[in-house]
């Protein structure tokens, strides 16, 4: 959860604030010279990158009076993080909530939301975002006909990259200059290359220019579409697969959304990756470093070290004291009962150690023997 050494008033003050962590046994493997850093956003209240943007829609509806205690009932289409981040958020707050989500999203994310308190409405998978019948649409009907309904709407709402501007960008700031340099791990002592997969695109929005207006203008921002949606610039990037199904979720559209800027200005390049390369990706961050984290993280750690692998990112990856920070969106939480997960969480070997017994194997017939 997030750090503090004082109490808390209520779970909001528990938003972000997620710690930046050295990826080192990844980035051996790869022979990396730099400083491979993960942003753990699953550790924030909610579990993931979605808490801050809940966070910051709802207050400054509040404040702007559009949300009105007793009165107002919340509406979001969302893949389900930040459902459950504005679930939360209005559990604290005392406001109902309908989340309006594709079938394709996990059962885990549906348990959550009804665990908070919000009316989860499922819609199909195949229907563009244009549909009456997808989960924008539905949500959009259901403002209609409900009193006092309001979208907060995080495809369009500006506090969707500002929040990213003003917490997640600072905080991966703070982490980096605070640390000093040191034989073990030098430092160019800056944010030399962020990146991260996009689905609305408010968060690589907003951090990249948190991290180019006021940091290091030379920051190379490196957006991760998956092989299927339409997010990645040029356009001629999203032709080979164009609305090919995926299972990865919670990144990529078949739109774009108005808080996804692809002006080179922001993003400065953009890489496609797919389904398998991120679930490898979740595996060599679980078996290797301890993390558990969901598919997208997956698919920024895939782009990342394909990135390091091209012409532009590999000055990068050969020089010590570069620092290249990859945003790791949220946990293995929601996506446990998956069969990507499952394929390689239960069928996996166990680690090199155990081989070198035939102890457990034995015990594990015996007991199979005893169970009979």
């Amino acid at each position: 959860m997030a750090s503090s050494r004082h109490i808390l008033n209520n779970a909001l003050d528990a938003v972000g604030n997620t710690p930046l962590i050295r990826l080192d046994k990844i980035a051996a493997e790869e022979g990396l010279k730099c400083n491979l850093l993960g942003k753990l956003e699953f550790m924030s209240v909610g579990g993931s990158v979605k808490d801050r943007i809940a966070k910051a829609m709802v207050l400054a509806a509040e404040k702007d009076g559009r949300l009105v205690p007793g009165q107002s009932v919340v509406i979001e289409p969302t893949s389900g993080n930040t459902g459950i981040g504005l679930a939360l958020a209005c559990a604290v707050k005392g406001y109902s909530v309908i989340i309006t989500m594709p079938n394709k999203m996990s059962r885990e994310k549906e348990a959550l939301l009804r665990a908070l308190g919000a009316r989860v409405v499922r819609t199909p998978d195949t229907e563009p975002w244009d549909s009456p019948n997808s989960h924008l649409g539905v949500a959009q009907r259901l403002q209609r006909e409900i009193p006092h309904a309001v979208i907060l709407d995080q495809y369009r709402n500006p506090n969707n990259p500002l929040a990213h501007e003003y917490t997640t960008g600072p905080e991966i700031v703070d982490a980096v200059t605070s640390t000093p340099s040191s034989p073990l791990w030098p430092s160019s002592m800056k944010v030399d290359a962020f990146i991260a997969s996009a689905g609305t695109g408010g968060t690589i929005t907003g951090i990249s220019r948190a991290l180019k207006k006021t940091h290091n203008p030379d920051c190379i921002v490196v957006g991760i579409d998956p092989v299927g949606s339409i997010l990645a610039f040029p356009d001629s990037l999203n032709e080979h697969g164009i609305s090919k199904p995926y299972v990865v979720e919670g990144i990529g559209y078949d739109f774009i959304p108005e808080v996804l800027s692809r002006d080179p200005a922001d993003v400065d390049t953009w890489l496609k990756s797919t389904d398998e390369e991120a679930f490898k990706a979740v595996e060599r961050l679980m078996r290797k470093e301890g993390l558990l984290v969901g598919g997208s993280s997956g698919s920024a750690l895939s782009g990342a070290l394909t990135w390091l692998k091209s012409e532009q990112g590999r000055k990068f990856a050969k020089t010590e004291g570069m620092n290249i920070v990859v945003l790791l969106p949220d946990g293995i939480r929601n996506y446990m009962s998956k069969e990507w997960f499952l394929n390689f969480a239960l069928r996996s070997d166990p680690s090199p150690l155990v081989d070198q017994s035939d102890g457990v194997e034995v015990l594990e017939a015996s007991m199979r023997r005893a169970a009979l």
